[in-house]
């Protein structure tokens, strides 16, 4: 299984973009230290893993701390070593309830409100509020993965425009 781990740190200088080779990494702490990495100091670290053009998952860190993950579907578990070590302990299913069976409160907003057309065969996993705060709330994340033809490089895009951090990480895959 190939992929492609793009990390985009932000501190009071903007953004930079890095490539990252998680080759040899033996659980998702390995993979956060490989964040960190990249920049230390980093105020917000952002690491968007792209696999097989089937999968994205994107790990964030305030400051260096608090491992937050999400994953566009639970089935990158099953399908490679590296899926199970990023989204295998992951065991909310962003799609409605958690291991309580509690309903999950509905977010609030205009047309991000509205259920995306979730790809029935798709099961994203994890923390879906991990943009929240840098105005990409879950619904709009569930909504890109979810969209017939987006490719986890493509939402990784959409999501950097965003951010505006596009053009970083367009300079990695050119190289």
């Amino acid at each position: 299984m190939s992929y492609f781990a793009a990390a985009v740190v932000r501190d009071g200088g903007g953004w930079t973009a890095a490539e990252v080779n998680l080759r040899g990494v033996t659980d998702v702490d390995d993979v956060a230290d490989r964040l960190r990495d990249v920049d230390q100091d980093a105020d917000l670290s952002l690491l968007f893993v792209e696999a097989d053009d089937a999968y994205l998952v994107i790990l964030r860190l305030d400051e260096g701390e608090d491992l937050r993950v999400f994953g566009s579907d639970s089935a990158y578990a099953e399908e490679s070593r590296l899926g199970a070590l990023l989204v295998g302990d992951l065991k909310t299913s962003v799609t409605g309830t958690d291991d309580t069976d509690e309903p999950r409160p509905a977010p609030s907003g205009d047309e991000e409100s509205e259920q995306p057309a979730v790809d029935p065969e798709a099961d994203p996993v994890g923390d879906a509020d991990i943009l929240a705060d840098l105005g990409i709330p879950a619904q709009k994340l569930l909504n890109l993965c979810a969209q017939e033809g987006m490719m986890p490089a493509d939402v990784t895009a959409e999501v950097c425009l965003m951010l505006g951090c596009a053009d970083e990480v367009e300079e990695l895959r050119e190289v």
